[in-house]
């Protein structure tokens, strides 16, 4: 039914789950049409609902999508609600051309009579059949707003979502803690308009979905909230059926307590009047397994994430912090020993092996772990030239039950002039957390090709080291897969020191291939790519780098030494 045959005092029917499987009718009274409170030309038709359960439970979370019906036509969605503690069920519907508009470049099917019996419409008092009544927007505009479709965290504890919640909230995802389950159990009612159906973000030991209603359906396509999720455009998460275990009335946040169910298609489309799931579609999910040691037995827990470069970062943070955290092994003092790989179909995999113990801050060694593993997945996405198909992530935690960190101290050479060739000797001394004091040498040898002259040697932590050599003006660099994959596999641990010699001479990197000490006329012939994104230069060039032997601590610190060359 077109927007314009709507008008103020019609009556029709809409169709939810309070219980169950089976979608209940509730009566609908038109009070009018609301002109561009949606955006611009986004009309909604304003409704009141009627019955024992919507006048008891009011307009509830998990009710969006809802479908409307008059006259055994469908005219759109239960999308909005009106203001806080609203003693009356008044909602705004979505219309349905608009929602049919989501899938321009394949277009869906008018729907056809409802199956259901249609219910007469009522023609106003003040305006004919056919005609809009159009409610005036003051007053209403500012309290309208969509009906809630939480995304629910299962499995996560209070401190997972307080920690990662204001990055979900940065990506237009706002958690809460759920009251329900997921599982790949068979439900053999079938979906209808009306139907309980959820979007899956995460799914196996730990759970992120949300639940709202099927508006439309047909064989292939079904359409559902009337609003979007969180407005992505193109998506594609799992899409299952759900059982509602019961509905919670509460003036302040009502709310449908859900299981998502079997999988039945894919949500390919998060647009701003709905969402549009395809029937049988297989979604590519990123499968991840991780395994805590360090107990009596191994703890391993299996879980799958969307593919998404806005949330695939923060859900891997979120759960590989939820993992370590939610174990009985957890405490304060916990270091981890990391060992894993991220897997790239067509490329190398992204080693992930680092050490990880708390810092001084406060912040607990879990969230280090997982800043990490975000770190990495954050830079793969970030690339304008490839588009990363992550085939899965493997982790593998060893856990000790002491704070095994150290901080670099001292350290001195053992000669303050030296010719090139010549080999130098670099002592630290470090000292660990609650430690005696440890003292390492590293050798390292001047290059034959240094240049008169003072020469500096960094003395530092694997982290200071990659800071130094991807900051200003690398961080502005956007590479391809293959370079990006690269770099992340050259990058130092944190759990050696080293020694880096420096010298004044200009070096150039592009790409990811790094080409020191250039003379003047080589960077006269390469002057006309300075800047550009391909290729950088730094006004000093890395000639030369030793390290100590792995330490079983996680290092910090950095100091800066200087040897004369002769």
């Amino acid at each position: 039914m077109p927007l314009a045959q709507i008008h103020e005092g019609m009556r029709g029917t809409a169709y939810t789950v309070f219980e169950g499987t089976k979608p209940e009718p509730m009566d609908v009274e038109v009070l009018g049409v609301l002109r561009n409170v949606n955006g611009a030309r986004g009309d909604l038709i304003l409704v009141r609902l009627h019955g024992t359960k919507p006048e008891y439970t009011g307009v509830v979370a998990g009710m969006s999508g809802s479908p409307v019906y008059f006259d055994g036509k469908l005219a759109g969605a239960l999308a909005f609600r009106i203001g806080e503690f609203s003693k009356e069920p008044i909602a705004g519907i979505t219309p349905i051309e608009r929602m049919l508009e989501i899938d321009a470049d394949d277009p869906m099917p008018a729907p056809g009579p409802s199956p259901i019996a249609a219910v007469p419409s009522v023609p106003s008092r003040t305006s004919g059949p056919g005609e809009s009544a159009a409610l005036p927007v003051q007053g209403f505009s500012n309290y309208l707003k969509p009906i809630e479709t939480p995304l629910v965290f299962s499995g996560f504890s209070e401190d997972t979502l307080r920690m990662y919640a204001p990055q979900f909230a940065a990506a237009g995802i706002v958690p809460v803690m759920g009251v329900g389950s997921s599982s790949d159990r068979k439900q053999p009612e079938p979906i209808e308009p009306g139907s309980a159906v959820s979007a899956v973000l995460v799914r196996g030991d730990m759970d992120i979905a949300a639940t709202c209603t099927v508006t439309y359906i047909d064989p292939q396509r079904l359409l559902a909230c009337g609003h979007p999720l969180m407005q992505f455009g193109q998506v594609d998460l799992p899409m299952t059926k759900a059982n509602v275990v019961a509905t919670l009335a509460s003036p302040l946040n009502a709310f449908k307590i859900v299981n998502t169910t079997e999988t039945i298609g894919s949500f390919v489309q998060d647009r701003h009047n709905g969402i549009l799931g395809r029937m049988g579609k297989e979604p590519k999910m990123i499968p991840v397994t991780v395994t805590v040691r360090g107990g009596q037995t191994a703890k391993e827990f299996h879980y799958e994430i969307l593919n998404s470069a806005r949330l695939s970062p923060v859900a891997m943070m979120a759960t590989i912090f939820n993992a370590l955290h939610g174990t009985n092994d957890y405490g304060d003092d916990i270091t981890y020993r990391m060992n894993g790989a991220l897997s790239v179909k067509g490329y190398p995999d992204v080693a992930l092996k680092n050490m990880f113990a708390p810092m001084d801050s406060g912040q607990p060694a879990a969230a280090l772990a997982a800043a990490t593993i975000g770190d990495r997945f954050g830079r793969i996405y970030d690339n304008p030239y490839d588009v990363p198909e992550i085939q899965g992530v493997k982790l593998d935690f060893d856990l000790v039950r002491e704070r095994r960190s150290a901080r670099l101290e001292a350290s001195r050479a053992d000669a303050t002039e030296a010719r090139p060739g010549d080999q130098i000797m670099v002592e630290t001394v470090l000292r660990p957390y609650r430690g005696e004091r440890l003292v390492r040498q590293i050798p390292i040898r001047i290059p034959t090709s240094a240049s008169k002259g003072m020469l500096r040697i960094l003395v530092s932590d694997g982290d200071t080291l990659d800071r130094m050599r991807r900051g200003m003006p690398l961080a502005n660099r956007k590479l391809g897969l293959a370079s990006t994959i690269n770099l992340l596999n050259k990058e130092h641990g944190n759990n050696r020191v080293y020694v880096s010699l420096f010298e004044s001479d200009p070096e150039a990197m592009v790409a990811d291939k790094v080409m020191p000490t250039l003379p003047l006329s080589v960077m006269n012939v390469m002057d006309n790519m300075r800047g550009t994104q391909e290729m950088v230069v730094l006004n000093e060039s890395s000639v030369n780098e030793a390290s100590t032997e792995p330490l079983d601590y996680v290092v910090a610190g950095a100091q800066m030494l200087t040897v004369y060359v002769k």
